[in-house]
């Protein structure tokens, strides 16, 4: 094995023992996707922030700022104006940004973040029962560090949701009204809920 697989293996080790830490402490991950709300997340006690905007211009300047001050910062990879949905974009993440993860809904881009030694989130929509059925075979593909289910609201899928991903952490998000969402969501399961509902995690 080179040195460098060896290096991206331990630091993945190390990310996830992160990771996990932090949602124990701070349940609600903070989802931002423009400038204001950025430093609304600067400003708050989360570790984790999860960057929804920006384009391939500007990204390395949004995640310095955030890894300045002290964040754990994922970037959903999809949402990224000016990238592909080609492995190189990963790669470039890698290279050119200080983040520590990404997130992406493309089992292939999990596949080759978790190649270079970034944190893996792989979202899922559930929309109907074929995506459901597919979560399982999915993740066992893919390899993801945590799996993320949207909507949040959906209690007892979360439930069935965690016995699919055979003990990958689980991520609630999308659709978080109130606290209460975020409540309901944890007590079925989920180790974290992201949302971009500034009054969830600004005012928790």
């Amino acid at each position: 094995m080179k040195d460098q697989e060896i290096g991206n293996i331990i630091r993945k080790k190390e990310l996830r023992e992160y990771f996990y830490d932090s949602t124990g402490r701070y349940p609600v991950i903070p989802g931002v996707k423009n400038d204001e709300w950025l430093e609304s997340a600067i400003k708050s006690d989360r570790e984790i922030v999860y960057v929804l905007y920006g384009n391939i211009c500007n990204i390395q300047d949004i995640v310095r700022k955030l890894k300045a001050a002290g964040k754990f910062v994922v970037v959903h990879i999809d949402l990224i104006t000016g990238l592909s949905s080609k492995d190189i974009c990963v790669d470039f993440i890698k290279k050119f940004t200080e983040a520590d993860g990404i997130i992406s809904t493309k089992a292939h881009l999990i596949k080759r973040a978790n190649e270079v030694g970034l944190f893996t989130i792989q979202r899922f929509f559930m929309i109907d029962q074929l995506t459901y059925d597919n979560i399982k075979r999915n993740v066992r593909d893919t390899d993801p560090d945590v799996v993320e289910m949207m909507p949040a609201g959906l209690e007892k899928m979360i439930r069935y949701a965690i016995e699919e991903v055979e003990g990958k952490p689980l991520i609630a998000s999308g659709l978080v009204l109130d606290k209460g969402d975020v409540t309901k969501a944890l007590a079925a399961g989920a180790i974290a809920v992201s949302t971009t509902n500034r009054k969830v995690w600004v005012e928790e």
